[in-house]
């Protein structure tokens, strides 16, 4: 067998973007959504909440010391992990539908790599320039001016970066008093720790890797070409129309004499404002995030020599197809596929608000010992042992147990009050876990494995709680 020789480099060396800056409808709704996610991931750890005397008071909170997680209204428990659970089926199944309606919008609108990129692409052109001005920069090599913009630049990116960071670390600790002890140099080390970690990610993301991560960092360009189908909408050089390319003179030229003539005029807009480099012109790619920046470019071109705008349009492969057959487009956004996505979603999204609109503030968990399983003891009655786990949101809890005629009831460690009930002590938004022994007289043991309920009770609400588990007899 021969052998096989590979000629050319084994990875494509990078080369520098220069993404030109485009004024259209979709770099309207770009900032717009930049815009809006930055003010909300900034400002949100400083919105105040009022949960009561003793709780915090911030809207979103991740308090990992108490195992809490707060969003407004909303409070969640380590036993509660199935929410996150609920939370991450409707955000992949929200992408998933993205993509079925208009491919990588996710990618080219709300992506954190495409916001911090293009907020990081602004200050660059606001200190050194746009596309032509940065390209002659770089070439005249480090003048002072040059200089003078790089460190002014290099500046303006950490400072964004490390205020990325410290807004991330703030969503784990009340904003106010964080911020002052930042200020301070009195917060805890993990906190400038984990800023100066997001300061480094941001900063050589957004400023250095830029579109290197989306082409090859990220695997979501890979799976979303798997799930992708021929109606959905994408970023497309509509080639029946731009065919042949030419100059406007000779396109003119050629109309006038019944000739067909393309409307791209190969003037490489499309390319440049890009902030990937591509030329959509090839096709649909794995680098192009379907940002539509390349539709503005080309829109305003074909305005400037008047001809009619969407050369570059989100469309889909088979309108393609069908104009070159001389067919209308058809659209097809509400399909099986979309219908499906939609549906898992409000599903999800019903179960988990009748599961917060339903769950109770208490509950309680029942394990039987299982070294021994019984107590034989000398009178004839039988004692079994529980551990019992209760977890708190109120007050304090009565115990008492269901099920079993005649049986006495003991907590390790809790006397009865003055009523004889069993009353139990747990911290607010605690849990405690308690030895509990049922016994039963010889006359009332039954002659096999009896189910008994345990039933916990709110003293303050009257709420209860409840949970089964068996009694077990001696041999005898």
């Amino acid at each position: 067998m021969g052998e096989t020789i590979i000629d050319g480099p084994l990875y494509q060396a990078r080369k520098k973007v220069y993404p030109q800056a485009v004024h259209g409808r979709f770099r309207r709704i770009k900032w717009t959504i930049l815009g809006i996610t930055l003010a909300v991931y900034y400002l949100l750890p400083f919105v105040r909440w009022d949960r009561g005397p003793g709780m915090p008071s911030q809207a979103v909170l991740v308090d990992l010391p108490h195992r809490r997680f707060y969003f407004f209204l909303i409070e969640l428990w380590p036993q509660e992990v199935y929410y996150f659970t609920g939370l991450l089926i409707i955000a992949a199944m929200t992408l998933f539908l993205m993509n079925a309606v208009a491919g990588r919008v996710w990618c080219g609108y709300m992506c954190p790599q495409t916001i911090w990129t293009d907020l990081f692409y602004a200050v660059e052109r606001w200190v050194e320039g746009d596309r032509r001005e940065r390209i002659i920069s770089d070439k005249r090599g480090w003048t002072f001016t040059h200089v003078r913009q790089t460190v002014t630049k290099h500046a303006i990116w950490l400072m964004i970066a490390w205020w990325t960071g410290g807004a991330w670390v703030l969503y784990f600790a009340d904003a106010p008093t964080l911020v002052r002890e930042l200020a301070t140099l009195q917060a805890p080390l993990i906190a400038y720790l984990w800023i100066a970690i997001l300061t480094a990610t941001t900063y050589t993301f957004a400023g250095h890797a830029r579109e290197q991560v989306c082409i090859y960092m990220c695997p979501w360009p890979r799976i979303q070409a798997a799930l992708t189908d021929e109606w959905a909408l994408n970023v497309t050089y509509r080639r029946d129309r731009g065919e042949p390319r030419m100059s406007v003179k000779k396109a003119d030229q050629l109309r006038e004499h019944g000739q067909a003539a393309g409307d791209c005029i190969d003037c490489h807009q499309c390319i440049n404002v890009c902030p990937t480099g591509l030329d959509i012109r090839d096709g649909i790619q794995l680098g192009c995030i379907q940002c539509g920046l390349c539709i503005d470019a080309c829109d305003t071109v074909m305005s400037q020599i008047g001809r009619p705008t969407g050369l570059i349009a989100y469309d889909t492969d088979i309108n393609g197809q069908r104009r070159l057959a001389g067919k209308p487009p058809v659209y097809r956004l509400i399909r099986a596929r979309t219908m499906l996505y939609a549906a898992i979603i409000v599903l999800a999204g019903g179960i988990m608000l009748y599961a917060l609109s339903t769950r109770s503030s208490m509950s309680a968990n029942v394990l039987h010992e299982r070294n021994p399983l019984y107590v034989l003891l000398a009178d004839g009655s039988v004692r079994n042992d529980y551990t019992v786990r209760l977890l708190n949101k109120g007050s304090s809890f009565t115990l008492d147990v269901s099920g079993m005629a005649g049986a006495t009831v003991r907590v390790a460690g809790i006397e009865r009050g003055t009523d004889g009930r069993l009353i139990v002590d747990v911290g607010q938004d605690q849990t405690r876990e308690l030895r509990m022994s049922v016994q039963v007289g010889s006359a009332a043991v039954p002659q096999g494995p009896a189910n008994i309920e345990f039933e916990v009770t709110d003293t303050v609400t009257g709420q209860q709680a409840t949970a089964q588990d068996h009694f077990i007899p001696a041999n005898r």
